[in-house]
């Protein structure tokens, strides 16, 4: 998917200059990496907020427009403001096509609800893992990683390195790391004298009144003892 992002280059810098860019829509910004000195950016802030939204572009190969120039970028940063929704900076970083790049790619679930752990044995898809960080070439990257949990069973898992990656593409791990990426566990067992307890709201024992604490004195019980 090609995804373009429009920028022009900012004069300006400084904490007052930025103020000034959000006041009226725009986002302070830079590109940096590669052969090029790093260059300062304001983008349209409606434009890149809806693009934030879209999973692919945190992990696409993006085409930045600058002033009549095209580069190659991956965003790299999204500062956003603590309780509004809007975007302070963003930063993006220049790719070359012969060298490799580190990325967090996101993982797609698929199959859970025909596998033998999920419709015969009646237990629930655990996703450990949310996304991977992969290293590839940047032709290669992928928008996201496939997850296939069609064959789990219950308490079984799937691993990174079970993952079939795209042709040129690496997890990054350390030597002997293998995490897990999701399972398939049993849900939590209610005991069978706490959904009684839930259902029927009985209380405790000890407070319930017998028959002989909850029924009335008969006529002349008691009356002989106040006479004594």
């Amino acid at each position: 998917m090609k995804i373009e992002v429009t920028a022009q280059k900012r004069e300006l810098q400084g904490t007052g200059a930025s103020r000034r860019l959000r006041r009226v829509d725009k986002v302070p910004g830079i590109v940096y990496g590669g052969d090029q000195a790093p260059v300062n950016i304001e983008l349209d802030h409606k434009e890149l907020y809806q693009n934030l939204t879209r999973e692919a572009f945190h992990a696409s190969i993006l085409t930045l427009k600058l002033d009549g120039s095209a580069e190659q970028v991956l965003l790299r940063a999204v500062n956003m403001h603590p309780f509004k929704a809007r975007v302070q900076h963003v930063d993006f970083q220049r790719v070359s096509k012969d060298k490799k790049i580190h990325m967090k790619v996101p993982l797609h679930f698929v199959n859970a609800e025909i596998s033998p752990g999920v419709k015969e044995q009646g237990g629930v898809a655990n996703h450990v893992m949310n996304d991977l960080d992969i290293s590839c070439l940047p032709d290669d990257l992928p928008e996201f990683v496939e997850v296939d949990l069609g064959n789990l069973t219950v308490g079984h898992s799937i691993h990174v390195r079970d993952l079939a990656l795209p042709k040129g593409v690496e997890p990054v791990l350390h030597r002997n790391e293998n995490p897990v990426v999701a399972t398939v566990i049993l849900p939590a067992l209610v005991t069978e004298e706490e959904e009684t307890a839930a259902i029927e709201g009985a209380p405790a024992a000890g407070e319930v009144p017998t028959t002989e604490q909850g029924a009335k004195p008969e006529e002349g019980e008691g009356g002989e003892e106040k006479a004594k």
